[in-house]
């Protein structure tokens, strides 16, 4: 066989590989944007979990000089190659860290694209019942439909290196950095990053903006003083799990604050008088929060698990 003819046989063997590569890799707009002069994030639109091809939460990565540290891992592993690429535009510097601020599948499903890059793994405690619960087989199952081919059979559940569970500070090239344990608070597990050298938060999931805030099984008394104490520490600029970064840390929490405050405001109103859910529901005004992104999938889930939270709550109370 000729060189041409073996040329030729080469092509047309890869041709539906790299077709299938083609079709797998995300129509997304990412970028990565300067936040600082260490710190970059990736922007996810506001939205539901499966818009955007997956691409609806936030990502951040800081350059070290000896290293580079990421925040978060997106919600496939297609998504995470388009963040790794956008970071190599910027530094051929090991990817050293990913710190995951809390283990929901829009945030963790690009893992295995770190882990191969030789990055240790760091994630709270709490992490561990939702690894340990049927949720989390679940969640993946369901995402290898409603994000399909970006999640699929080669999509894995990576566990952590380590869990933190409690506070820590740590140094990487010339940039200091301090990882915040919350316990529950959105999540099972959460944790911020501060990037003291620049005065930057990384605050995962407990600040959204441009969206409604997804409770899932929180606990919103915990949520509501984390976000107190992000006010009173007053960073220089802050990249929320959703939506835009901001410098103004009053204005960025206000949407999530002022939701959990209505909320639990509607529904202790509710739990008090034992009016039972539903009819509580349907007699809430729910005003401008109807019209953000993820209302409609998320406020009635928000506000029933609010409702038996407070019925908890309650009960400790007697």
């Amino acid at each position: 066989m000729s060189k041409l003819a073996k040329l030729i046989t080469l092509i047309l063997t890869c041709l539906p590989l790299l077709v299938v590569n083609a079709a797998e890799r995300p129509d997304v707009d990412m970028k990565a944007i300067k936040v600082s002069d260490h710190a970059w994030y990736v922007k996810g639109i506001a939205g539901t979990a499966i818009e955007n091809e997956g691409f609806v939460s936030n990502a951040a990565f800081v350059i070290t000089g000896d290293g580079v540290v990421i925040f978060d891992a997106l919600g496939t592993p297609a998504l995470a190659e388009l963040l790794l690429s956008e970071i190599r535009k910027l530094t051929k510097e090991p990817i050293k860290k990913v710190i995951v601020s809390h283990y929901h599948a829009d945030h963790i499903y690009g893992l295995q694209v770190f882990k191969k890059e030789g990055a240790e793994i760091l994630a709270p405690a709490g992490v561990i019942d939702y690894l340990n619960s049927d949720s989390a087989s679940s969640r993946l199952e369901e995402r290898r439909v409603s994000l399909s081919p970006w999640v699929n059979e080669n999509t894995e559940l990576v566990a952590p290196d380590r869990y933190i569970g409690k506070s820590e500070k740590f140094k990487m090239g010339n940039i200091e950095f301090t990882i915040s344990v919350l316990g529950s608070a959105h999540s099972e597990g959460d944790l911020t990053l501060f990037v003291e050298t620049d005065k930057v938060l990384f605050s995962g999931d407990v600040i959204f903006d441009g969206r409604v805030p997804w409770l899932g099984d929180a606990d919103t008394v915990n949520w509501l003083a984390t976000l107190n104490a992000i006010k009173t520490a007053k960073p220089a600029a802050i990249v929320p799990g959703h939506g835009e970064l901001s410098t103004d840390p009053v204005a960025l929490i206000k949407l999530t604050h002022d939701y959990l405050e209505f909320v639990r405001a509607k529904m202790k109103v509710a739990v008090d008088d034992w009016v039972p859910f539903d009819d509580a529901y349907d007699e809430v005004e729910w005003g401008n929060y109807e019209y953000l992104p993820a209302f409609f999938e998320a406020n009635r889930r928000n506000a029933y698990q609010v409702y038996l939270s407070l019925e908890q709550e309650s009960l400790k109370n007697k």
